[in-house]
C-alpha cells in the first residue's frame, strides 16, 4: 500500500512492502516498527537505527514527539490525496483550527495573545512533559481567536489549547 506522509509541509510518498520493508521516497528500509507498553510509545528500528517516539492521533492527523520536538502529520493514501487536491481543499484553510494538547502536561509559555497574526510553523504553546520541553506549532496562518490555557496551568492530553481562524 502507498502512503502519502506530510511532515512540516514536505511530503514523503511511503510504500509498505511487507512487514519487514518500507519505501520511502524511493530508497528501501528494513523496519521494525513496535509499541513499547501501555503508553503511545513506539520504537521504530529502521536499517539498524533505533528512533522512539510518542505517537497521538488527533482530529486531523498525528502528532508525533521526538528528540523534544512535536511534529504534525497527516497520512493519507495516494489515492485519497489526489481526490482532495482534485476537489481544490477550499474549505480546509477557511476553518478554526484548534490546538489540543497531545499530551498530558504544564503549560510552561503562550507566546501568543488573541488577535495576533500567526504563520504556520510559529510557536502557539510551549508544553512541558515527562520533563521535556515541547513547542506546539501552528500548522498554518491565521490569526489567534481563543486562548483557554495560562502558563501554570496543567492539561490532559486532547484538551483544547487555543484556537487559530
Amino acid at each position: 500500500m502507498r502512503y502519502v506522509t506530510t511532515i512540516e509541509g514536505h511530503d514523503f510518498l511511503v510504500e509498505l512492502l511487507d512487514e519487514r520493508h518500507a519505501m520511502v521516497d524511493g530508497k528501501l528500509y528494513e523496519i521494525d516498527f513496535t509499541k513499547v507498553g501501555s503508553q503511545p510509545v513506539y520504537s521504530l528500528l529502521m536499517d539498524g537505527v533505533s528512533i522512539d517516539a510518542h505517537v497521538y492521533q488527533e482530529d486531523a492527523g498525528w502528532q508525533v514527539s521526538f528528540q523534544g520536538r512535536v511534529y504534525s502529520a497527516t497520512v493519507e493514501d495516494e489515492r485519497e490525496k489526489r481526490l482532495r487536491a482534485a476537489l481544490g481543499g477550499a474549505a480546509e484553510g477557511n476553518e478554526e483550527f484548534h490546538l489540543k494538547a497531545p499530551m498530558p502536561g504544564l503549560i510552561v509559555a503562550v507566546p501568543v495573545e488573541i488577535g495576533h497574526s500567526v504563520q504556520k510553523g510559529d510557536v502557539l504553546v510551549i508544553l512541558e512533559s515527562m520533563k521535556m520541553q515541547n513547542e506546539l506549532k501552528s500548522p498554518r496562518a491565521g490569526t489567534v481567536a481563543r486562548i483557554r490555557v495560562n502558563p501554570g496551568d496543567r492539561v490532559e492530553k486532547k484538551d483544547t489549547l487555543l484556537s487559530v481562524i
